[in-house]
């Protein structure tokens, strides 16, 4: 408030109208109106479009003056403040004023802005994502004990009763931003720690990671095994498979657990590394192992089949394998697989 009023202060000729602007949303607070109701009344109050953005959610609310939902394209925003909770921006409101700002659009929106975090934070699911590392350590940590890792559950805001998740992610997105798209109705936490990201959750919908996330997601109740099997999956993850489900490895997932001193040992794995260095031949290889077709290689690469035969016969040729025949393909996707392992 002291901030507010240093604002107001600077706004002498328009101080009564900031107060009356401060008044109007501490009334609606009171209320407990929802985000709809603010944006009604703050676009009332402006005269103009108001507009309410969660990101979590990507829900976006837009009012005309008349209170009606804003139907037409949305105008430029005139001005535009974003909504904070716990110090991270879980959303944005704005007006879409024709002309110039009013002068007291500021103050309007910074109190749209408080309110919308108050809302947003009792109702959710908009509520912050970023959770205290240390709680998250403890919940995946395998050397917490049971009562430890079921306090820094509910410290995080999940129930006793609620399974959790948990994804074992890199991303250049925000995690907070990730972590509110994964599991927009349900509670969701994410911090980085080290190289990896880690998102706890009730669900996730491997569906809904934007393009250039690469994640590996765990299957097990207990949070400390679902973030070794998140790991692990994360491991397998390429350009061609970006999300990976540790339920989905089966039997691949033992792959993991060779040493890697035996796989770069083994004959097969030591061949994919010789050609590796050669991107043709390893797209060509891997598209053909992903398909198991010729045909359907020759498509994705966008090739003609014949010289898709030609790579794949000089490429086998190199590696010493006949890609061909069933045991010669198997082969080859199991060294690629081996071969990819090798860097985490």
């Amino acid at each position: 408030m002291e901030a507010l009023a240093v604002r107001l202060s600077g706004l002498d000729p328009y101080i009564d109208g900031a107060m009356r602007i401060v008044a109007f949303y501490d009334t609606l607070m009171r209320r407990r109106v929802d985000l709809p109701a603010l944006a009604r009344a703050s676009a009332g109050l402006a005269e103009c479009v108001a507009g309410i953005r969660l990101h979590g959610t990507g829900r976006v609310t837009r009012v005309s003056p008349d209170g009606r939902h804003a139907s037409a394209p949305p105008a430029p925003a005139s001005t535009t403040v974003p909504i904070t909770l716990d110090e991270e921006e879980i959303g944005t409101v704005w007006l879409e004023r024709p002309g110039p700002p009013n002068p007291l659009d500021d103050v309007l929106l910074d109190r749209l802005a408080i309110a919308a975090a108050a809302v947003a934070e009792q109702y959710g699911p908009a509520r912050t994502t970023m959770a205290d590392p240390a709680l998250v350590e403890l919940a995946i940590s395998a050397d917490s004990d049971e009562a430890a890792r079921a306090r820094a559950l509910r410290l995080l805001g999940f129930a006793a009763d609620q399974p959790v998740r948990v994804v074992a992610v890199r991303s250049r997105l925000p995690l907070c931003r990730l972590g509110g798209l994964l599991c927009p109705a349900g509670p969701v936490k994410a911090v980085p720690l080290a190289d990896v990201g880690v998102i706890l959750a009730t669900a996730i919908d491997p569906a809904r990671f934007p393009a250039g996330v690469r994640a590996g997601i765990g299957a097990a109740e207990s949070p400390d095994r679902s973030w070794l099997q998140a790991r692990t999956a994360l491991r397998f993850t390429g350009p061609r498979e970006p999300v990976v489900r540790y339920a989905d490895l089966g039997a691949l997932a033992l792959l993991a657990e060779i040493p890697k001193e035996a796989s770069r040992d083994n004959a097969d794995v030591a061949a994919i590394a010789r050609i590796s260095g050669t991107p043709e031949d390893m797209e060509t290889l891997e598209t053909y192992c992903a398909t198991g077709s010729l045909r359907r290689a020759a498509d994705l690469l966008h090739l003609h089949h014949s010289s898709v035969a030609r790579r794949l016969e000089q490429i086998a040729k190199t590696l010493g394998i006949e890609l061909t025949e069933p045991t010669g393909l198997m082969r080859v996707r199991l060294a690629l697989t081996t071969w990819r392992l090798l860097d985490d």
